[in-house]
């Protein structure tokens, strides 16, 4: 987190940085969407090769800021910084600054000492319909909330897997699930029969994925729509969205599953005979941080 004293300008106002995060095609805010592209297009911006750095921080009005710059190397050397505990100034140079756009799109847990609290700014008289940004609601399950709990499970990989017997894995290779019959869908629902359509939808869920994250590798998804990070050992952490979901996997040990029709369910997937070789050529494809 950054220190409060550093300020950066933007709009002819001093911006007092509360925190950083990159937006680059290797790394960028999953709350923002499924890949790179998405993610820019939801601030406004060209999804460039480079990538860009978020600023967020208060002016002397308190008002919510994020400031896009294009120097991302400096951006990811405060994080860095700030991660091991360290101070930094960020202060970018205004000629590196692309916008300065209203609202915070992440939560922020701090403010700036001396202002008032964080609010949004007034509404620009050249740009009243310019809605700021704003962190997703986390009340209510979806897209957004799917990929949060994405990385959190890539966060916190081991305590996840310490969680996970053997018998919970769904198969990587079950056959498809067998249609009702006329018999049976005539019978009045229990909730054994409640458990067992949760189970078949879960399963089914597993193999769209499955099929989609295969696709990947013979057509390549959108830039940053699998992502390839380090992890203990040997082993990578991937991460992989689509339309509805997100996957976190070890390149050495299981996945794990979170589906936009399966509010707060995270769906363990055993190695099994196909999910090693999947993940080995995800990784193949996937983007890297520089």
């Amino acid at each position: 987190m950054a220190g409060t004293d550093d300020a950066v300008a933007a709009e002819d106002d001093a911006l007092y940085v509360l925190t950083a995060v990159l937006l680059t095609p290797a790394k960028f805010p999953s709350v923002l969407g499924d890949d790179y592209p998405e993610a820019c297009a939801a601030l406004g911006l060209a999804p460039l090769a480079a990538g860009y750095g978020l600023v967020l921080g208060q002016d002397g009005a308190g008002a919510r800021w994020t400031v896009v710059v294009d120097d991302v190397s400096l951006v990811a050397v405060a994080i860095a910084s700030w991660d091991c505990g360290m101070e930094y100034d960020l202060s970018p140079d205004e000629r590196t600054v692309v916008a300065a756009l209203p609202g915070w799109p992440l939560a922020v847990a701090v403010a700036a000492p001396g202002v008032p609290a964080p609010h949004d700014p007034e509404p620009d008289p050249e740009d009243p319909d310019l809605t700021p940004l704003s962190p997703p609601v986390t009340d209510t399950w979806g897209p957004a909330q799917r990929r949060l709990g994405a990385d959190e499970i890539a966060l916190r990989w081991a305590a996840w897997r310490d969680q996970i017997d053997d018998a919970d894995f769904l198969p990587d290779d079950a056959p498809a699930p067998a249609e009702a019959t006329q018999e049976d869908s005539g019978k009045e629902a229990s909730p054994e029969s409640d458990d067992a359509d949760a189970a078949v939808a879960s399963l089914t869920g597993v193999r769209r994925v499955m099929a989609e994250a295969r696709a990947y590798v013979s057509t390549p998804p959108p830039l940053g729509r699998v992502r390839s990070s380090f992890a203990s050992g040997e082993a990578r952490t991937l991460r992989a969205d689509g339309p509805g979901w997100s996957m976190v996997a070890r390149t050495d040990d299981i996945a794990f599953i979170l589906l936009d029709e399966e509010p707060g369910e995270v769906l363990p997937v055993g190695r099994g005979p196909e999910l090693p070789g999947l993940l080995e050529a995800l990784d193949k494809m996937a983007v890297r941080p520089a």
